[in-house]
């Protein structure tokens, strides 16, 4: 969304020496993080844990929903956001592997907890000014992303009936 802070060799006015970086680059350079921080909450959820995944079952969907966010934010003001195929595939996956439309919700929203996080861990690298706009961002294509997701996920439903 925005190009102001994608230069990682600008500073802070305040004589601050950490790199200024765009929360698209913070997220990428982060991706681990996420999905561990992301991980880490959902095993502490047992209404999501009463359904036994393996390690990429669990989390192999969100290196890609994570960079369908990161090409949102880099998106020019102007320019409309793609539907998020790998949205669909994880909603029709998580039907599949015995989910709860609320199940899906709360993962989607422990992804949203877990990217800001991220970014407040980070908050010396950012550039203030762009901040809320890009966490404005960052919500819209996630809520689109769990849309999406129940979209299919529900289409799935409707064939199976």
């Amino acid at each position: 969304m925005s190009t102001a802070a994608q230069s990682p060799v600008k500073t802070r006015e305040s004589g601050g020496a950490a790199p200024i970086q765009s929360v698209a680059d913070i997220l990428e350079r982060e991706i681990h993080s996420v999905i561990e921080d992301w991980l880490e909450r959902v095993e502490h959820e047992p209404d999501l844990t009463c359904v036994a995944l393996s390690y990429e079952e669990r989390t192999g969907h969100l290196r890609q929903l994570l960079h369908d966010v990161i090409a949102r934010l880099r998106l020019t003001d102007a320019s409309k956001a793609p539907i998020s195929a790998a949205a669909s595939t994880h909603g029709d996956l998580r039907r599949r592997q015995g989910y709860t439309v609320a199940m899906a919700v709360e993962e989607s929203r422990l992804l949203q907890v877990s990217i800001f996080t991220t970014l407040h861990k980070n908050v010396k690298f950012l550039e203030f000014s762009v901040l809320l706009p890009d966490v404005v961002t960052i919500a819209d294509e996630v809520d689109a992303q769990l849309k999406q997701q129940m979209l299919c996920f529900m289409a799935a439903d409707s064939a199976k009936s």
